[in-house]
């Protein structure tokens, strides 16, 4: 896995994802992020999420021995199985958990609802679930331009899994960023802040789905799968 990545980014793409990521931060998901909670990232990778959020507790797990290394000083970094995160972290201790291209590399379907059960014990009842991957629908056949994706799905097949394992989705959006961050588009930070703030540009330029779903809490309605 590291050799894959280390082979995948350049010292370059590295440094332009860093920059990338703390704009992204910034002018988009730092309004999702409880300061004083405890925020998990899912499949961490480099921590391009992690290191450039500010809350009280900030884990990672994820297989890559990378994440270690990429890893800010007070972030804790668990080297586990997503499907046995539950493993590492105590039931009801997160308050937000966000997972950046990661599921599209799951083994299948069976792997996605064991990873998406194992989150919903560890958050808390009201926590959040934020998934940011490549919409199967609008990406096409260049979703295998990576030979490690392996689970294609749309924002309608993300949601419906949500819903088996007990989620409520409460935002959904099935364009958001470019597909990949080794595209020829322009990562400058004023342009990636106008982007963000342009529906029309994400119309056009995105091909990556926002889907944000919530473990409902103690006395909500049962939920199911979306109709």
């Amino acid at each position: 896995m590291d050799r894959l990545y280390a082979g995948r980014f350049s010292r370059r793409d590295r440094l332009e994802k860093v920059r990338l990521w703390r704009v992204l931060c910034r002018s988009f998901f730092d309004r999702y992020v409880p300061a004083d909670g405890s925020v998990l990232d899912v499949g961490a990778g480099y921590c391009d999420f992690i290191n450039h959020i500010a809350a009280a507790r900030r884990v990672a797990v994820d297989l890559n021995p990378d994440t270690a290394l990429a890893a800010a000083d007070d972030v804790e970094v668990y080297r586990h199985p997503l499907e046995r995160l539950d493993d590492v972290l105590e039931p009801d201790s997160i308050d937000l958990a966000f997972a950046s291209n990661v599921f599209e590399h799951l083994r299948g379907p069976d792997a996605l609802l064991r990873v998406l059960a194992a989150l919903r014990v560890v958050l808390r009842p009201g926590g959040r679930l934020m998934i940011m991957q490549p919409n199967a629908r609008i990406v096409g056949g260049a979703f295998y331009d990576f030979f490690d994706h392996t689970l294609p799905l749309s924002e309608k097949g993300m949601a419906e899994a949500l819903g088996v394992t007990g989620f409520e989705v409460v935002e959904c959006r099935a364009r958001f960023l470019p597909y990949t961050t080794k595209s020829r588009l322009p990562k400058w930070p004023w342009l990636v802040r106008l982007y963000l703030a342009l529906p029309p540009a994400r119309w056009l330029f995105g091909k990556q789905m926002l889907v944000v779903a919530r473990k409902p809490a103690d006395g909500d309605r049962p939920w199911g799968p979306p109709a």
